[in-house]
């Protein structure tokens, strides 16, 4: 009884460890996937957001209340730059939102909102903005020249992400307040952004199309959709939902592997009573049957437990990272596929069980009663144990002992050692994630820049920057929010240097060639999926401010992270008024020059004069993004870490199932005087034959497999050669030695607890 117990505690065990993998990347993929639907409409998120240059209200409602497919329509005034204070901690960069009327597109999540007008001293702040400064209803927050205000309440607005991944602090207040307090009382208040919602969501790019005709004329013109938002995030959070359902699948495969093999062993232990039970007339649909039922009864109550402590681990991280986003947990709503996932758990442990037992009852009762499957092959098996016996001849000693007790059985050691290279795969990818996660953080060459600094300064200031000390080259460099001119409702970045962009910005090509003429233009993969462009089509940008429309011919797609990947490459020859005459000047660091030396030098330069210029830092790809990856890398931790228990399990069951099958041979070791000592060296050699090819199998799979499917999905974006370090696979190496190390142990203990002589008399 004690061994039966044991057994199905290992049983137990491996179900858990495998649904707590599950329960870990079910909880935070499902609440990644439908974080923006439920937040928006939560929210009353509108449909399409109209940004321009400050106008009257009513010379903008004029234009908007004739628009086909209306529904409804709010109006705000944006003031960017505001300071604010709360306590120690204050910002230059608060944006406040006059806003007015019902409907506000955000949700209200602590406290409540303002009025209609907003007349009382009060604000709503964004969830962000809270958290980040330890606000709740009833604190006060000091809004410029509004004074202090009385917090009425906590929003979280799904259009942008949170404060402080969002650079600028979010403020609400309203429109009666600031014209008591800013406007003497009188006049009618500025707009700067509509609010627009839809009857007809599928009909937003017709609505598009009169909206950009009803603009002529008004300046700083910009559409952003609801749609649009929502690809955005959806594009983000697509790599790590993807990861995510891949290291559910590996943990299945690895745990019904281990567990298929330890049903198998429990079948050959329980043959005699299977043979018995045919003989009485019982079916093999009635023995496949009892087997299926005793693993549901152990499946059942594992897998339960493992899905909730899954959820339990993720929960945290999870709610922080769909917090910085602006997006709602999912809370209950994730309890349907935390019971599919149950299901689909308890029905593989069942299948793999009752197939083992099924498939041995194949052969008439009689044989089954002479030793049926036991006994068909001996032959097979006298071979495989001498070629056993020969790999491992050279080495003598108890650590030579347990690679041969292994190896008798190739087909449990070929599967021990793919399980385990595969979750060690998983878990050196980890390492090799968050290493990609600080380049993206830190190195602006992961988007293919190779400048490092910019001037904002007129182009008659270009030669005194290339002839600074430290300056290898200089360029003006122009970015454009434009939209795509046959699908409205797509937004993009436009980047436009004067001659060969490659000196300055190179994201690796993905198809065709770089631009050469003026009417040509590279685009970011992640537009050219969204619009269907590949070299040869023509991509159309309607250009802000009512500059009309410019056509290029596509002769490259790029890998680019920035603005996940919404990015087209021109010369700004047919970009015509919507220039600016001070653009960006884009400048390359001479290699050996420090880049702090050349900023100071830039600084001190163009400080003088009437027109002062600022030179700042590029940063890496997700400059304002620290928090967003520093809470990705808590997520792959936590599943990583639940992927080791898997391993640990592996290795344990594998130990396990060895010793229980070579009892005997254990059991006469310790009568012929061996030590405790010598009985884990045993194992411990035993665990060093699993664990060093399981080693070779996860480097390999890392570099030759899982890297190069994740910088696949990652195309779209940047180019990320997902790459495990020599450092990084001798951790995961030595990790895999420890781990054996601390199975072999456990088990040689527990069988140290057994008497030589009840061992040599126990069946396996």
């Amino acid at each position: 009884m004690t061994s039966q117990r044991r057994r199905r505690a290992f049983a137990a065990a491996g179900v858990f460890a495998a649904a707590l993998v599950v329960g870990v990347c079910a909880t935070v993929a499902y609440a990644l996937q439908t974080g923006f639907d439920r937040s928006a409409r939560a929210a009353d998120l509108p449909d399409v957001i109209v940004r321009f240059d400050a106008a009257r209200r009513a010379a903008v409602d004029a234009r908007i209340a004739t628009l086909p497919n209306l529904e409804a329509r709010a109006y705000r005034l944006d003031v960017d730059g505001v300071d604010l204070r709360a306590g120690d901690h204050a910002t230059h960069r608060g944006a406040v939102q006059v806003v007015s009327g019902a409907r506000r597109g955000y949700a209200i999540v602590g406290g409540r909102d303002l009025e209609p007008e907003g007349a009382r001293a009060e604000a709503v702040v964004e969830q962000g903005v809270a958290r980040a400064w330890d606000l709740e209803p009833g604190s006060t927050i000091d809004v410029g020249r509004l004074g202090p205000l009385r917090v009425a309440g906590i929003a979280r607005a799904p259009d942008n992400v949170a404060f402080p991944l969002a650079s600028a602090a979010r403020v609400y207040v309203g429109a009666a307040l600031v014209r008591r307090r800013v406007a003497g009382g009188d006049g009618e208040l500025a707009v700067n952004r509509a609010l627009l919602w839809l009857h007809d969501r599928g009909r937003t790019d017709v609505t598009l199309a009169q909206a950009r005709t009803q603009a002529y004329g008004v300046r700083g013109v910009s559409f952003l959709t609801r749609d649009g938002v929502g690809l955005l995030i959806g594009q983000a959070a697509g790599v790590v939902i993807a990861l995510l359902v891949a290291f559910a699948v590996i943990a299945l495969v690895a745990a019904g592997v281990m567990l298929g093999t330890a049903a198998h062993a429990d079948v050959r232990r329980r043959m005699p009573a299977i043979a018995v039970h045919r003989a009485l007339g019982f079916s093999r649909g009635a023995v496949a049957r009892s087997a299926a039922a005793r693993s549901a009864a152990v499946a059942l109550p594992a897998a339960a437990a493992g899905l909730a402590a899954g959820w339990a681990l993720a929960v945290v991280p999870t709610g922080d990272l769909l917090a910085i986003l602006n997006e709602a947990p999912p809370g209950w709503a994730a309890l349907p596929l935390l019971g599919a996932a149950l299901a689909a758990v308890v029905a593989l442990v069942v299948a793999i069980s009752a197939w083992p037992a099924w498939r041995a009852t194949a052969p008439p009762p009689a044989v089954l009663l002479r030793g049926g499957e036991l006994a068909r092959s001996p032959r097979r098996r006298l071979h495989r144990n001498r070629a056993a016996t020969t790999a491992v001849r050279p080495f003598t000693g108890p650590l030579a002992l347990g690679p041969r007790l292994v190896l008798a059985r190739r087909g449990r050691y070929a599967g021990t050692v793919l399980v385990l290279g595969m979750s060690a795969a998983v878990v050196l990818l980890m390492l090799a994630l968050a290493t990609t996660l600080e380049r993206l953080r830190d190195d602006p060459a992961t988007l293919g820049k190779r400048f490092s600094l910019t001037v904002s300064a007129d182009r008659s200031a270009l030669p005194r920057i290339r002839a600074t000390p430290g300056v290898a080259a200089a360029a003006p460099r122009w970015v454009l929010e434009a939209a795509d001119s046959f699908q409205l409702g797509e937004t993009l970045k436009v980047v436009a240097f004067p001659g060969d962009h490659t000196e300055f910005e190179a994201p690796p090509l993905a198809a065709g060639r770089r631009l050469r003429a003026g009417d040509e233009a590279e685009v970011g993969a992640g537009l050219a999926d969204a619009l269907g462009l590949a070299p040869g089509a023509t991509l159309g940008l309607a250009l802000p401010g009512g500059a009309g429309e410019a056509r290029f011919r596509v002769v490259g797609v790029v890998r680019a992270l920035d603005n996940e990947g919404r990015v087209a490459y021109v010369r700004p020859a047919r970009l015509g008024a919507a220039l600016t005459d001070r653009p960006q000047i884009a400048v390359r660091v001479a290699p050996g020059a420090s880049r702090d030396a050349v900023r100071r030098r830039l600084t001190q330069r163009m400080t003088r004069g009437p027109r002062a210029a600022v030179v700042s830092v590029v940063s890496g790809a997700a400059g304002d993004s620290v928090s967003l990856l520093g809470l990705l890398s808590a997520v792959l931790r936590v599943v990583g870490g639940v992927v080791a228990l898997v391993i640990l399990y592996a290795l344990a069951q594998a130990l396990a199932l060895t010793a229980a099958e070579r009892t005997s041979s254990l059991a006469l070791l310790r009568i012929l005087g061996g030590s405790a000592s010598t009985t884990g060296a045993v194992l411990a050699g035993a665990g060093a034959a699993l664990v060093l090819p399981a080693a070779a199998l996860a480097i390999a799979l890392q570099e030759l497999v899982l890297g190069p499917v994740v910088s696949a999905m990652a195309a779209g974006y940047a180019n990320l050669p997902v790459r495990a370090s020599a450092a990084q696979a001798a951790a995961v190496t030595a990790g895999l030695v420890v781990v054996a190390g601390i199975a072999a142990v456990r088990v040689a203990r527990r069988l140290r607890r057994v008497p030589p002589a009840a061992a040599l008399r126990e069946r396996p």
